[in-house]
């Protein structure tokens, strides 16, 4: 059966969805075709067995439940069975009883399929489907469809019911985003991924594929089929998780379906409670939702990370609570296997985020740091935009793995494959584009190949030659864009450091600087808040001594002030220099105020930070970028932090030169003619 083939079998069962038009919504449809599709394919593949399984169930049913469920899954060959003596076509023998029968027919399936049906809902479609006079023609036109092994086996299986999760998907458009990423990322995802190993055509290879947040299963399937394209005698074995109710039943029912272990499909919250603890992979792909909050998660990972550290999966720190997505990725990383055993690769989606949020010091750098420094990131592909259904902004694909190739080792390579894009034929929520692939669409480009090969190349300063339309002439233009540059890990760390520089400031008793501290209105809060009566007292002082004048040496004004005010009930030594707030300005021409020891005391308001790049030294750079500016500027070197960021678009940023005066002047000119000619033709 071709790829053609499938996709017509796949749209002929979805054609079904013409009798559910009018109560049912089209974002509604795939509630109701999914969970069908699994039930028809299990139906066929236990027709066979059906009677053996009836007669065998009464002899046996007293045993302990796994004996049982051992028992029959050795009769049907399967691992799954069915107790009931209904089937499709019996279902139909009694109309009236159709959806009580359709209920418990469902119900006498073995455990992991009824829960399958029951994460599905499907109970809730029987009813309503019952209720609109629909149920008794949607069954019939099921029955009609054979599915059996004789006709479909499990990868043939497989290929059509991912077809149909595509099509839900895309006919649910922004609802399934979330939990669907298109086909053409995931295929370039695997590609690189995948691509640059050499053990793959090994006889029967077994192979290890994890997805932390596996939504409806699509990473693994494709993973699954690269691998089984390139050695059909491989055997990957597919891994996944994920919290949504919907997306885990359609998962594990397409490993169902092609005779997958469902049973490593694990329904869950992968951070509070990790399905596969003490697990490690070869593989690692995900695409984690974008900007969500871990709130709900807090407790639990912030417990882990403070408990365990590095033992446990966010040692190196934790990202802001409005965005988890690295909080996946150190997932993922925890279940690398050691390189001595064959490390580990992974591809993880992201935002923007990423790459660049967070303070030096901060959770986000320090992630980031953790994985330069360690040498994991091994690339990142900036992708184009309005590639994904629930949203149009930028996205980036980062590959990691902890057994680079020597030439890898101790680079990153960064990608712009921006203009990698095809536009759609039809927008499909906010997928206005895709990437291209002619297995796909045989008119396309195949961006796929050419950026894996782009990959596989890794060259600094590669290029290609784009179609883009000029900003002067509007007309298309071909031009040459770097798509590839090659860096050091330390090329993206920088210090933070801090300059300071001295406080210095002048002080001078004023009336109205008197009557301020007299109705508690200075702008220093311990004063406002003294007692009304130690205001007075220390303002009725003031007022009746000689004024120095400007004083511009702090020194001399407490001196001034010790003199002025002595000690009594009133006045102590720290209301005293609390005074100094008072009646001080700062005045770039006053002498610098000095600690106890000597020492320059530096001004807050004139603190400013620099990032100095980690490959330059911190003394050059300021002597060459600071003093010849602040020549009385120093660094403290106590609050000096090591950050890192990737900022790949600033890389990858092309001038475009503004547009000449002669030419905005002639468009000006064209645009007021178009005016006045719709004009005259309104007042004609």
């Amino acid at each position: 059966m071709t790829a053609e083939t499938h996709s017509q079998l796949a749209s002929f069962i979805w054609s079904i969805c013409n009798l559910l038009r009018g109560p049912y919504k089209r974002n509604e449809y795939r509630k109701v075709i999914l969970p069908l599709t699994v039930l028809r394919r299990f139906d066929c593949l236990l027709e066979s067995t059906k009677a053996a399984v009836l007669e065998e169930y009464p002899a046996i049913k007293k045993k302990p439940e796994t004996v049982v469920r051992s028992l029959l899954q050795k009769i049907t060959k399967r691992p799954f069975y069915n107790l009931s003596k209904l089937d499709f076509k019996k279902l139909l023998d009694d109309p009236n009883q159709l959806a009580p029968n359709l209920n418990s027919y469902i119900n006498k399936f073995s455990l992991n399929v009824r829960d399958i049906m029951d994460r599905f809902g499907f109970d809730e479609q029987i009813a309503r489907m019952s209720e609109k006079n629909l149920l008794y023609e949607v069954i019939k036109a099921f029955a009609k469809i054979d599915l059996s092994s004789a006709k479909i086996d499990n990868v043939q299986m497989g290929y059509i019911f991912e077809e149909l999760i595509r099509i839900g998907a895309e006919q649910a458009n922004e609802e399934a985003g979330e939990h669907f990423t298109p086909r053409e990322v995931i295929k370039l995802m695997v590609n690189l991924l995948l691509s640059p190993e050499k053990d793959l055509t090994h006889s029967h290879v077994v192979k290890t594929i994890y997805d932390p947040a596996c939504g409806t299963g699509g990473m693994l399937s494709v993973s699954e089929h690269y691998i089984r394209e390139l050695n059909n005698e491989a055997k990957p074995m597919l891994y996944g998780q994920d919290w949504n109710d919907d997306a885990w039943a359609v998962c594990k029912s397409d490993m169902l379906i092609k005779g997958e272990d469902a049973d490593n499909i694990i329904l869950g919250d992968t951070f509070s409670k990790d399905g596969f603890p003490d697990e490690k992979f070869d593989y690692m792909l995900a695409n984690p939702p974008f900007g969500v909050e871990w709130k709900q998660q807090q407790r639990a990972i912030e417990q882990e990370r403070d408990s365990l550290g590095f033992q446990g999966r966010f040692g190196a720190g934790t990202p802001r609570v409005n965005d988890g997505a690295l909080l996946f990725l150190q997932h993922m990383l925890s279940k690398m296997r050691n390189p001595k055993k064959g490390g580990s690769r992974l591809s993880i989606v992201f935002n923007g985020s990423p790459l660049f949020t967070g303070d030096a010091g901060g959770g986000e750098s320090e992630i980031r740091r953790w994985i330069i420094e360690n040498d994991w990131l091994e690339a990142i592909v900036a992708l184009p935009e309005q590639l994904f259904y629930n949203t149009g902004i930028s996205t980036y694909l980062w590959v990691l793995t902890n057994r680079k190739g020597k030439a890898r080792k101790g680079r990153v390579q960064l990608i712009d494959a921006r203009n990698f894009w095809v536009q759609m034929e039809k927008s499909l929520g906010n997928k206005r584009r895709r990437i291209g692939d002619p297995s796909d669409k045989g008119k396309d480009p195949d961006h796929i190949g050419e950026l894996t090969k782009i990959v596989g190349n890794f060259r600094d300063g590669e290029t290609r030659t784009f179609t883009e339309e000029d900003p002067i002439t509007h007309q298309p233009v071909q031009r040459q864009r770097v798509v590839s540059k090659i860096f050091d890990n330390e090329d993206f760390g920088y210090h933070k450091i801090t300059v300071e520089r001295p406080l210095r400031l002048a002080f001078e008793i004023q009336d109205e600087k008197l009557d301020a501290l007299e109705s508690g209105l200075t702008t220093v809060p311990k004063l406002d808040k003294l007692p009304a009566e130690t205001r007075e007292h220390v303002v009725e002082q003031l007022r009746g001594k000689a004024r120095p004048g400007v004083l511009k040496n702090r020194d001399a004004f407490d001196e001034w002030l010790r003199h002025a005010l002595p000690g009594d009930q009133y006045v102590t030594k720290s209301l005293r220099i609390v005074l100094r707030d008072a009646f001080s300005e700062r005045d770039e021409t006053a002498e610098i105020c000095t600690d106890a020891r000597g020492q320059p005391e530096p001004d807050p308001d004139l603190r400013d930070t620099e990032t100095v790049p980690l490959k330059e030294k911190i003394e050059e750079y300021f002597k060459r970028e600071v003093l010849p500016h602040v020549p009385d500027a120093w660094i403290d070197t106590t609050r000096t932090k090591v950050g890192y960021e990737i900022p790949l678009n600033r890389h990858f940023y092309r001038y475009e030169p503004p547009r000449p005066l002669e030419v905005i002047e002639t468009d000006i000119k064209r645009l007021e003619d178009d005016i006045m000619k719709m004009l005259k033709e309104v007042t004609a």
